[in-house]
């Protein structure tokens, strides 16, 4: 992580509030104490530091799609340049295809208006546009259009490893293109099956 670059936060359903990374603290200075709790509405509830200004797109995720437990925005390095050059992260190979069922979409780019009023709710209403119509656990990650990822799992531990992963397969897919500029995408079968047998009804990977 540089400097303070991305957020994280995890929600409680239950109890209707999420916890998040407050606004500009260096992730070295982070204690408990300094995590903020908000409500749905992103009302504070308890915590004396300002939440994240990227709060209202996590609030987004959660109030959409209740399978998602925690939610990651990183400015990791070559899964952002994917997201500054406004292209998505194809599918090349197997090891994208353990983690996400296709390829990392990315939004379309907000317009004037939408990034001068309420920008950071705009940001998560065009993710959650892209996730419509499907599973958002299956594809747990959107780059966002000159910005930078977001990424979800259903638990903390998991958005951070999906974090990763994304972050890897970028830089997977970004030499595989220099190699071969007319590198196809992964067939769908191989696809289907690395995806599914981690993940799918009937998976067989690892021990169960």
């Amino acid at each position: 992580v540089t400097q303070t670059w991305g957020n994280a936060s995890a929600i409680d359903r239950a109890a209707g509030l999420v916890a998040i990374k407050p606004s500009g603290v260096d992730y070295d200075e982070l204690v408990p104490e300094k995590i903020v709790l908000v409500d749905l509405e992103g009302r504070v509830r308890e915590g004396d530091l300002n939440p994240s200004v990227d709060t209202p797109a996590h609030l987004a995720l959660y109030r959409a799609f209740h399978g998602i437990g925690a939610v990651v925005h990183t400015h990791s390095h070559f899964a952002t340049c994917f997201a500054q050059a406004r292209r998505p992260i194809p599918c090349l190979g197997t090891t994208h295809a353990d983690y996400f069922n296709g390829e990392i979409p990315v939004t379309p780019p907000l317009s004037r208006d939408e990034v001068v009023d309420s920008y950071e709710k705009h940001i998560g209403e065009a993710i959650v546009r892209m996730l419509v119509g499907s599973d958002p656990m299956a594809c747990p990650a959107v780059l966002t259009a000159g910005h930078a990822p977001f990424v979800w799992g259903h638990s903390p531990w998991k958005a951070v490893e999906n974090a990763a992963v994304l972050e890897e397969i970028a830089r997977m897919a970004l030499h595989t293109l220099q190699i071969n500029p007319q590198a196809e995408p992964l067939e769908g079968y191989l696809l289907g099956k690395h995806f599914l047998r981690k993940h799918g009804r009937d998976a067989y990977y690892g021990q169960r």
